[in-house]
């Protein structure tokens, strides 16, 4: 569904920009740009969903001396994690018909507990635990948080499909573009890592129409 939306956005921008040379049916002045690649890969994202269980313990958390009692439970979650790449660090050149596209690796970009998935059954208690309380809640949900953006920060296979997804929908950009103007692009890909830093001027991923879905 996503992809459909992504495709149909491409459509307008390329009809939108090639209304401008109405005097000949092919508009050799047209070329990519980058606020469009750009916009691109806001929407090229993967929504990642996630069930698990987070735990709190917290030692001696009621009481005094002998007579204390450790926190101890458990909650029961959803959520979701966005991956994508930053669109700040998305650069494109063109020299003729030749386009350099500087791809950055996908990473998260947001990470939340689905608030709709909690319910009382959510919330294990374990039988001798001291009460919990509405800060335990906060801190049980932080802890799921961390949990889910760690696993999938960690998961290369889905990022490299987040990654393929953007270069996928742009690669489909430049090439609709040169459908419009007559033109054969050819797409030099340069990806970089974290810190900025250059890693490789060959696919990573390669390149092709089954990209992972994502709702």
């Amino acid at each position: 569904m996503k992809r459909a939306v992504i495709i149909s956005l491409i459509l307008v921008l390329l009809f939108s920009c090639s209304a401008c040379g109405k005097e000949s049916s092919k508009s050799p002045d047209l070329e990519p740009k980058i606020t469009q690649m750009k916009a691109i890969c806001e929407l090229a994202v993967m929504d990642c969903y996630y069930h698990d269980v987070a735990k709190v313990f917290e030692e001696n958390a009621s009481g005094i001396l002998w007579w204390s009692k450790n926190k101890h439970f458990w909650i029961e979650y959803s959520g979701i994690v966005r991956l994508g790449v930053d669109i700040s660090q998305v650069t494109m050149t063109v020299s003729g018909t030749e386009v350099t596209i500087t791809m950055p690796a996908a990473k998260v970009l947001d990470c939340r507990v689905d608030s709709s998935s909690l319910n009382e059954d959510s919330f294990i208690m374990a039988a001798d635990s001291a009460e919990a309380d509405a800060d335990d809640t906060v801190k049980a949900l932080g802890i799921a948080q961390a949990k889910m953006e760690e696993t999938a920060a960690n998961d290369k296979t889905l990022l490299a499909s987040a990654q393929q997804r953007a270069q996928v929908l742009l690669e489909e950009y430049v090439n609709n573009i040169g459908s419009v103007t007559g033109k054969s692009y050819s797409i030099k890909w340069i990806y970089i890592g974290e810190g900025g830093i250059q890693t490789s001027t060959e696919p990573e991923v390669p390149l092709s129409d089954t990209g992972s879905e994502s709702n």
